[in-house]
């Protein structure tokens, strides 16, 4: 595990929406950083199908996902 610097602003974002979802910090940032990844590596899909396959697939990788979402 390393350190990610991030700015303020970024960080607020992040604790208010970790507090909505009801996540950690770390988990709201991994699950932001998961829909990002998807997104720039499947551009043609939409965010409701990003949510689809991190739902279907949430024990995996996002490299596991990759391989199982081109199948």
């Amino acid at each position: 595990m390393g350190i990610v610097k991030i700015s303020e602003d970024i960080h607020n974002q992040l604790r208010e929406a970790s507090s909505v979802f009801d996540r950690s910090l770390n988990s709201q940032a991994e699950h932001w950083i998961k829909i990002g990844m998807l997104s720039e590596l499947h551009p043609a899909i939409n965010y409701e199908e990003i949510r689809d396959l991190l739902f279907k697939y949430k024990n995996l990788t996002i490299e596991e996902i990759l391989k199982k979402s081109k199948k």
